[in-house]
């Protein structure tokens, strides 16, 4: 089987234990997680060839994210040795009316330091089908955005296809620096997945008539968001989530695709939120299936958004969920039953 390449960073993540604040538990819960990681673990989670590709340093924490990926049976044989540390974040959970809160620690990690010598695509592209990357890799560093130019300069040169999340974060780069990296590393993307505010911060195309903040989202705005996305960089598909914020506890979740004709949007879903860090990344990784697997694109946007919001039940930045169970949800098994 031909194997799904995704590259980026995995940290540490650190949170008390289920609701708790910061300081208010003296045990924090150790795990691991980062975007392009969970999306390695979610396909190879539904029986695909998934390999992930960063670099990690060679002590104990170095080696434990390495065997949790191999635990749930990601190839870990193209990740680099060296460097000093693992990046960390940590994480307070919200609820209700009080918002989630990160804190990230990921400064002189091995990745954001790697060298663009540290990565052979001619050796890591062998048998690849598909590379996958987020908008967080490259603004880790002025080296890890060459190293990603590299990656997808050798991704089509090969015919492989490539996927990209925008994942834009303010704490680690500018909106206009944002625009100038991607800008160049989205001419290779074939696939483009967003959130309500990525296409904004990082290419400044908004919405029109949405209001995040106060719950309203306006589908012919996010059409015209897609459409903008894919006439600029020539993307075959564009991909935007739509998560409508009741409180931190309580969300809708849907999801609209565009294939360079027409959109359609999905079912939406009301979520009781159990961990929603890495729904995003569930979400990449439900489309990568679908699409990879030759799913119509209704039916591929579907078990997207099912495996999404499954996802958001399950604690950790990892989906752990099967292909029965998102199709069952997609199929419109939302019951919750006992299943006996």
């Amino acid at each position: 089987m031909k194997k799904i390449v995704t590259f980026g960073e995995i940290m540490l993540r650190l949170a008390p234990k289920g609701y708790l604040r910061f300081m208010q538990e003296p045990e924090f819960q150790a795990t691991f997680g980062g975007g392009e990681a969970n999306v390695a673990v979610s396909l190879a989670n539904y029986g695909l060839n998934a390999a992930f590709v960063t670099k990690l340093p060679d002590n104990p924490i170095g080696r434990a994210a390495v065997k949790e990926l191999r635990r749930h049976c990601v190839d870990v044989s193209c990740i680099k040795k060296g460097g000093n540390r693992v990046g960390i974040y940590y994480l307070e959970k919200g609820a209700s009316q009080r918002p989630s809160k990160v804190v990230y620690d990921r400064a002189h990690s091995a990745i954001a330091e790697a060298e663009r010598e540290d990565f052979d695509w001619n050796e890591i592209f062998r048998d690849t089908e598909w590379f996958h990357f987020t908008g967080i890799t490259p603004a880790l560093s002025s080296n890890t955005a060459a190293i990603c130019l590299d990656a997808v300069k050798a991704a089509k040169e090969r015919n492989i296809t490539v996927s990209c999340d925008l994942n834009f974060r303010k704490n680690l780069w500018t909106s206009e620096r944002a625009g100038e990296v991607m800008g160049q590393l989205m001419k290779y993307v074939d696939v483009c997945i967003a959130n309500e505010e990525d296409a904004e911060k990082v290419f400044g195309i908004a919405a029109a008539s949405s209001d995040i903040a106060g719950g309203r989202l306006n589908h012919d705005g996010y059409r015209d968001v897609a459409k903008q996305l894919a006439d600029r960089f020539g993307c075959k598909y564009v991909a935007i989530t739509l998560r409508t914020s009741i409180s931190a506890s309580d969300n809708r979740w849907a999801a609209m695709l565009y294939n360079g004709e027409s959109a359609m949007f999905s079912r939406e879903y009301p979520v009781h939120i159990v961990d929603r860090v890495g729904g995003g990344d569930s979400f990449g990784g439900g489309l990568i299936y679908g699409l990879y697997t030759g799913m119509s694109d209704r039916e591929a946007l579907e078990f997207a958004v099912a495996a999404s919001c499954l996802k958001h039940t399950v604690e950790g930045d990892f989906n752990l969920v099967s292909v029965e169970e998102v199709l069952a949800l997609a199929a419109g098994d939302g019951s919750g039953r006992v299943q006996r």
